[in-house]
C-alpha cells in the first residue's frame, strides 16, 4: 500500500521532516516515491513551518494513498492556511 508520511531529517533534538509518498513496507527514512513538502516543528519567527504541494497530495489520495494521522492533520492545517491567505488577498 502507498502511504503519505513523514521522513525524519535534521540533527539531534532539531527535527525536520519531509512529507513523502512511499511504500508502507519500507522503513521510515528509506527511499521514497516522491517528496511533496516539508514540516519544520522548530520554526521560529519568519521561518516557514509547513510547505506542502496540495495538488500532488490530491493526486496521490485519488490514486489510493493513505496519509498517516499526523500528515492528515498537516494537510488540514495547510488547507486552512491557504484559505486564510486567499481571503486576505481578496480583501486587499
Amino acid at each position: 500500500m502507498v502511504t503519505i508520511r513523514l521522513a525524519r531529517g535534521g540533527s539531534k533534538k532539531r527535527p525536520f521532516y519531509k512529507i513523502v509518498v512511499t511504500d508502507s513496507r519500507k522503513p521510515r527514512d528509506s527511499g521514497y516515491i516522491e517528496q511533496m513538502g516539508f514540516f519544520n516543528p522548530m520554526a521560529k519567527g519568519q521561518e516557514v513551518a509547513l510547505r506542502l504541494d496540495q495538488e500532488r497530495v490530491d493526486y496521490w489520495v485519488s490514486k489510493g494513498a493513505q496519509p498517516s494521522d499526523r500528515v492528515a492533520k498537516l494537510i488540514k492545517q495547510n488547507a486552512a492556511n491557504a484559505d486564510a491567505s486567499t481571503t486576505e488577498e481578496k480583501a486587499a
